[in-house]
């Protein structure tokens, strides 16, 4: 065995899990506040992608700043669709608001094939590679990665000492109690969809400047985040970030003894035994 293969590959699969958990982070974030299974996280995962790519292809800034602006366009995205697709069926049984989503899901993904095609595009952009003990490891992976872990730990943050965040807690633990003592819930409501779709569109952002991408690309980090969420306990954002390791570190070092076709087999294999073993997930749920 070449374990200086071995290293590079564990490596390489531990900055990409930061970039897959902050992914997951939104979409389990939206489920843990509202119990919304969001189906259209693929397709902003996409939409982030494309903004990170125009922004400094048709407007000339600097990809990490399109990755920023990327973001920021996820929050009023996510807002939108909450307020256009979601809050109408919130209350509803969880097929209705399934339907939603996958609906908002086919039309991003219908305009965005007619506009966009399918045809793969990148950034053109190259930070080089830095020396990790054996591994070389391109510097936009190191950063993506970096600016993950960041992101999570700013939500962290957010979600523990702001007012907004204390809210969003608020309502995810009971929420009629907290409209009782005067919390805007339907706000609330509206900011945490945001902030998860933020979060899809920031991660969707980061892996364009790693990988070229189509319009269908956000469909395979969808599944990825659905095997992350399930992994670390549907709800739970830390759990997330932890899933999201180990998934990377799975992608990282099944093609260094089986080849790249089973890496997709090896996590819906986890995916199903983690359903049948732990259904909660490593970390179960924060909500009580």
């Amino acid at each position: 065995m070449n374990w200086d293969f071995l290293i590079a590959s564990l490596i390489d699969g531990v900055l990409l899990g930061f970039v897959f958990g902050v992914a997951a982070i939104g979409l389990t974030l939206i489920f843990g506040v509202m119990e919304v299974i969001n189906l259209s996280h693929g397709a902003v995962i996409a939409l982030g992608m494309f903004a990170v790519y125009f922004a400094v292809t048709l407007m000339g800034v600097h990809p990490y700043l399109g990755v920023i602006l990327a973001a920021v366009g996820g929050l009023l995205l996510g807002v939108l669709i909450y307020a256009i697709a979601v809050h109408r069926v919130i209350d509803a049984p969880h097929l209705s608001s399934l339907l939603a989503t996958y609906a908002v899901s086919m039309m991003v993904i219908g305009v965005g094939t007619a506009v966009f095609t399918t045809s793969p595009r990148n950034i053109p952009f190259s930070l080089g590679s830095v020396q990790i003990g054996p591994a070389t490891v391109p510097v936009a992976r190191l950063v993506a990665a970096l600016a993950s872990l960041a992101v999570a730990v700013l939500l962290y943050l957010f979600m523990q000492y702001t007012r907004p965040g204390k809210y969003i807690r608020a309502v995810t633990d009971n929420r009629e109690g907290a409209e009782i003592v005067g919390i805007p819930s339907a706000k609330v409501l509206a900011l945490s969809f945001g902030l998860g779709t933020m979060l899809a569109a920031f991660s969707g952002a980061l892996i364009a400047t790693i990988f070229p991408f189509t319009i269908l690309e956000g469909g395979k980090y969808e599944l990825k985040s659905f095997v992350i969420s399930v992994l670390g306990g549907l709800g739970n954002p830390i759990g997330a970030l932890v899933g999201g390791l180990v998934l990377g570190i799975i992608e990282g070092l099944v093609p260094v003894f089986l080849p790249t076709t089973w890496v997709m087999v090896v996590e819906f294999v986890l995916f199903v035994f983690i359903l049948l073993v732990r259904p909660t997930g490593l970390f179960g749920s924060t909500r009580s």
